[in-house]
């Protein structure tokens, strides 16, 4: 295997497409916005026989006197091929030297109670990797297999996910495209919801950027659900290759009995399979399936589709010097954690 730096991205997303599961992170567009955040971004291409064989977006960053480096939901190659994964890591472990990095993150998206996951970690501890006290990414997720016709998505789904969709028909709701010009008002409705549900979200610019990039790619499409014009719930969707993801998503807390969340997701599976996706991911689930975890009622929600749970592996650190890693993540677990 021959390892290219690359800074084309056409090069980059075509040779990034040709390999197994793909994911949007990797995507040249992702490593553009967070250069622009400030990080370093150094893109990693293998091939053979002009071949691509795997890729790794590589993000750095400094935190005082450390860098860190992480390779978000990747590298992407064939993880079953024992052969490509050794070189692969042993190349990042490598850059993690050559770099001075206190750490490289992964966080693959290979389910961990499969043969091929039970492999993979065992390899990585075997070769010093260590589970990360840093989980950036959301270990289990709920997705939906897009291949049947949509009759079939429907009738797997559970009923009282069809019930309501039918319901906010019924009460009214539509959904139309989102623009750029609507990101005020995504932001909007993320934001009151992000308050609704208590949990953490970024500065609305990092939102506005980062949507506003998508909505005007290829690789974006917003959602709006609205009540006899009324807007009321909103959803970012994201898809590369033959997969697709709903990041972000938020609602009013007014006509909430309308249920225009269900027709919203509806509304972005179907799109999704339009453009030829084979499976929706719905990016979150608890860590364990307990009704006093937070996001069991997301949980609910999703589950109501007939998504299937996946848990993989969690993301993984390799320290090139143990013994500073040790005492950082001890002492100043602050220093040795990377922006979200």
């Amino acid at each position: 295997m021959e390892r290219l730096l690359i800074e084309a991205p056409d090069v980059w997303d075509a040779a990034l497409r040709a390999l197994p599961d793909p994911h949007v992170l990797q995507s040249w567009l992702w490593g553009d916005l967070k250069a622009h955040q400030g990080w370093r971004v150094q893109r990693y291409l293998w091939q053979a026989a002009g071949r691509p064989l795997a890729c790794a977006q590589l993000l750095l960053e400094q935190r005082r006197d450390a860098w860190l480096g992480y390779v978000p939901k990747g590298p992407a190659v064939d993880w079953s091929d024992a052969e490509q994964v050794t070189e692969v890591l042993a190349d990042l472990e490598r850059i993690a030297r050559d770099e001075d990095l206190l750490l490289v993150k992964i966080d693959p998206d290979v389910t961990a109670e499969s043969a091929t996951g039970k492999a993979l970690v065992a390899c990585l501890r075997d070769r010093g990797w260590h589970y990360s006290f840093e989980q950036l990414q959301f270990r289990n997720t709920l997705v939906i297999d897009l291949q049947p016709d949509l009759d079939e998505i429907l009738a797997r789904m559970k009923g009282k996910g069809r019930y309501n969709i039918r319901l906010a028909v019924r009460k009214g709701v539509t959904v139309r495209p989102a623009t750029p010009a609507d990101l005020p008002l995504l932001v909007d409705m993320y934001t009151e919801t992000a308050q609704r549900e208590r949990f953490a979200i970024r500065e609305p610019a990092y939102y506005r950027e980062t949507w506003r990039a998508f909505l005007q790619s290829e690789l974006g499409s917003g959602f709006i659900a609205e009540v006899e014009g009324d807007p009321v719930a909103m959803l970012i969707l994201l898809h590369f290759g033959k997969r697709a993801w709903t990041m972000y998503a938020g609602s009013y807390n007014r006509q909430r009995q309308a249920m225009p969340t269900y027709l919203l997701q509806w509304e972005a599976l179907r799109y999704a399979q339009s453009l030829g996706c084979t499976l929706y991911d719905m990016w979150g689930a608890p860590d364990v399936l307990n009704a006093s975890d937070p996001l069991w009622g997301v949980y609910r929600f999703k589950s109501s589709f007939g998504a299937m749970l996946v848990s993989h592996i969690g993301a993984f650190d390799y320290p090139p010097h143990p013994w500073r890693y040790r005492m950082r993540v001890m002492f100043h677990p602050e220093l040795a954690a990377l922006r979200h």
